[in-house]
């Protein structure tokens, strides 16, 4: 997958989740499907969308069984009328119907993700600002929902506590103030790591800034307070990044994306996406024919 996780532990991965889903055996397909049976299953999508995750969903049928044949027909990044066919996968219909459901659920989560991505990028369309995701995402899915979120045109924020250094509202009641927070992370990290600090108003927002932060998060801040804010860091540090957050709706994007600021971050592209509707059908017969 490029640009994408390493293919080796997300097979690992796919091994851990196919054990969760079949367990002993998928009782009701070795006993309803005669063994040794053939079939195509044609993916496609009911929706329109951004399409993310059919390598995934390669990987998943060919570790249900490597004999399987995958052809795919569309691009993750690409976008895709409703009826497309996306792939499709010819062989064993019991391992077809055995990693439907696992293949499915994650090319549906990851297209939700980097259409709803790609909805807020557009928005933002002609403004000098990117729109970036949080680390606000689903335990153990993080790297392939940040993933996604590249799929539609989004940038990824810091990928764990380990990459960056973000000084948010309880470090600075913890360190003592945001001057304080920052002097002693100086103190500690490598010359070559970033330092961000959340700034709740304007006096935070100063004080960040002539603590001598990389980045400013200026966080739930109304359009007022974001002009003014963005208007105080450019005249004390012209070189500070500048980064909108909290409560971002793709109704606001343009907006916020006229106040200066150089990075839009959005949990929700994460957290509070609709998946993708996306389905396998056997030989163009729906799958419910043999349930």
């Amino acid at each position: 997958m490029a640009g994408g996780p390493a293919v080796d532990a997300v097979r690992e991965q796919i091994r851990q989740w196919l054990a969760e889903d079949i367990g002993s055996g998928d009782v009701t397909t070795m006993a309803a499907v005669p063994a040794g049976h053939l079939s195509q299953g044609v993916i496609h999508t009911k929706q329109s969308g951004i399409i993310a995750g059919l390598p995934l969903a390669r990987l998943v049928f060919s570790v249900v069984d490597p004999g399987l044949r995958f052809d795919q027909y569309v691009t993750d990044g690409d976008f895709a009328e409703k009826g497309t066919v996306l792939a499709l996968v010819e062989g064993s219909t019991h391992s077809i119907l055995t990693g439907e459901r696992l293949s499915l659920n994650l090319l549906q989560r990851l297209s939700g993700i980097a259409s709803k991505t790609n909805r807020y990028v557009s928005a933002a369309a002609g403004l000098p600002v990117r729109i970036s995701d949080t680390r606000k995402t689903t335990p153990g899915h993080r790297t392939l929902e940040k993933y996604a979120v590249r799929a539609g045109g989004g940038a990824n924020h810091r990928f764990g506590l380990y990459d960056a250094v973000m000084i948010k509202d309880n470090h600075i009641k913890a360190a003592g103030g945001i001057a304080a927070a920052v002097r002693a992370v100086k103190s500690r990290i490598p010359h070559t790591m970033m330092i961000e600090v959340e700034a709740e108003n304007l006096m935070q927002a100063e004080e960040a800034a002539q603590a001598g932060a990389h980045i400013i998060m200026l966080d739930n801040m109304n359009t007022e307070m974001m002009i003014e804010a963005v208007t105080l860091i450019r005249r004390l540090a012209s070189h500070i990044v500048i980064e909108a957050s909290g409560g971002i709706t793709e109704e606001r994007i343009a907006e916020i994306g006229r106040c200066g600021v150089d990075v839009i971050s959005v949990g929700g592209l994460t957290h509070s996406f609709q998946a993708l509707d996306i389905s396998l059908d056997l030989n163009g017969i729906k799958k419910e024919a043999l349930l």
